[in-house]
């Protein structure tokens, strides 16, 4: 199954026209976040008809964090998402969801703590006793308590507010909260909005407080891999090339999403898929590769939520919650 991708694609290339003509397989696809150029993929393969060219009629829906997404493919209500690993680790540990990651985007860790130029925040130490907001369903919740007392910060010193994911750059602009918690590549909004208020942006990320593994990966339910392997397949191929497109020109990826979700500043977008671009394509994809799910990585991700969430690391064997027979070949 290790070549499923390319032998999956080779039979498309070679079905007699009349197969041409039949529906494309219809599957549903939600994004962990609010689209942005930072996770532009898959809106790239649909603009430019990559999905349809592999055979597939997806219908691309929002979520409000990763653990939303894991929540809703756990339940059968889609086919495939995308979100931090961390969050499919904390569900399969607390409720066995019959989840896999069968691809990684980030190959770092995209968590980060937003605050103020001139905040007196300045180290994660600072936060005692001040006001944090993260979004409601956010992988990074999963993280946060250990990644606060591994750098000597009391967890339960800081109050931290659950909010809507897009009330977050309002409230630090505001004033109404300290800091917030979120991923590396909100920077280039949260800037923008941060800009109006004539205020500036200072990001700290978890990257340099420790926190290595996996960030952003592709998800499928288990009934879909079961049931529909080629779908899969083709799904993972087509998320690739998006990647690979938005990889080679932020530009062109910033414009196809702009054109399917017009809220979207391209302007913004194309400084998130940079920031993302540094996420996928670094020094450690240059060991693994693109797209892979490297043992010792993943059990780096395990390690942390453990270690978060107090559970015995037997709990869950990480090699348990991927499939890595999906993985694009060119992403080895």
């Amino acid at each position: 199954m290790q070549k499923i991708v390319a032998a999956v694609l080779a039979a498309f290339a070679v079905l007699p026209l009349a197969n041409a003509a039949q529906a494309n397989d219809k599957v549903t696809y939600v994004i962990d976040w609010f689209p942005g150029g930072d996770e532009s993929f898959p809106y790239v393969a649909q603009k430019e008809g990559i999905f349809a060219k592999n055979g597939l009629d997806v219908t691309l829906l929002v979520g409000r964090g990763s653990s939303d997404v894991i929540t809703r493919l756990g339940t059968g209500v889609v086919d495939f998402g995308s979100g931090g690993i961390a969050a499919l680790f904390g569900g399969v540990a607390e409720h066995q969801v019959p989840v896999k990651a069968t691809m990684s985007v980030f190959s770092k860790q995209p968590d980060t703590i937003f605050v103020t130029e001139g905040s007196p925040i300045t180290k994660i130490t600072d936060l005692k006793g001040k006001t944090v907001a993260t979004a409601t369903f956010s992988s990074s919740n999963v993280l946060w308590p250990v990644v606060a007392r591994t750098n000597g910060l009391d967890p339960d010193s800081v109050n931290l507010l659950k909010v809507d994911p897009t009330t977050l750059a309002a409230l630090l602009a505001g004033g109404k909260v300290d800091a917030t918690i979120n991923w590396l590549t909100d920077g280039p909004e949260t800037a923008n909005v941060l800009k109006n208020t004539g205020k500036k942006l200072v990001a700290m990320p978890w990257s340099k407080m420790g926190l290595d593994g996996y960030g952003l990966s592709v998800y499928a339910s288990d009934k879909q891999i079961k049931e529909h392997p080629d779908t899969v397949a083709r799904f993972n191929a087509s998320y690739f090339e998006g990647m690979q497109i938005a990889m080679a020109s932020c530009k062109r990826a910033a414009d196809d999403l702009h054109a399917l979700v017009p809220q979207v500043e391209p302007e913004v977008a194309v400084e998130q898929c940079e920031v993302a671009n540094s996420l996928i394509k670094n020094e450690v994809s240059a060991k693994t590769g693109i797209g892979n799910l490297d043992p010792a990585l993943l059990r780096a991700d395990w390690e942390w939520v453990a270690k978060s969430l107090n559970y015995k690391m037997d709990l869950v064997n990480p090699e348990a919650v991927v499939d890595r027979r999906f993985i694009p070949k060119s992403g080895t």
